[in-house]
């Protein structure tokens, strides 16, 4: 009798759709939509959103709070196997986070023209991270313009 395994392996845009229900999640919380998925060896790790407001902590980032999971599940500090999936770009506190974390990968959909890691030379990530950008771009600046705009009403 054979055994064959099923190994389906997942592309940037399926798991940049895990990031954008994380993103969902944190808006039904009241939370600035940003979602993050931490993927190790085509497996899921760590999915995690914007956290700041329910926890009152500003370094509640969907980014920080996948890190913080990642390397719980590894039970090491270093995410060398990993690529982060995350809707919006990092700010530099978690860009920084992602540094010390060695993560070799990011991707994200939304640039942030204001805040965003990119805006820093010489760059805050790692020097060895790869970034691909713009997965996915149309339904995470949605996400935000939406989420704003109703903050403004």
């Amino acid at each position: 009798m054979a055994f064959f395994a099923i190994f389906v392996v997942m592309d940037d845009n399926q798991y940049m759709q895990m990031a954008l229900e994380e993103a969902r999640r944190a808006l039904e919380q009241g939370e600035v939509p940003i979602g993050a998925v931490v993927v190790c060896k085509n497996r899921v790790i760590a999915r995690s959103h914007n956290l700041t407001e329910t926890l009152t902590d500003p370094t509640a980032h969907a980014e920080m709070q996948a890190i913080t999971m990642a390397t719980e599940y590894l039970g090491g500090k270093y995410l060398t196997d990993c690529t982060l999936y995350v809707t919006v770009e990092p700010c530099p506190m978690c860009a920084a986070a992602l540094a010390w974390a060695q993560i070799p990968r990011i991707v994200y959909g939304a640039d942030d023209p204001r805040r965003g890691c990119s805006l820093f030379t010489p760059s805050l990530l790692h020097p060895r991270t790869q970034v691909t950008k713009g997965i996915l771009a149309g339904e995470c600046v949605a996400l935000m313009k939406d989420f704003f705009k109703d903050k403004r009403r």
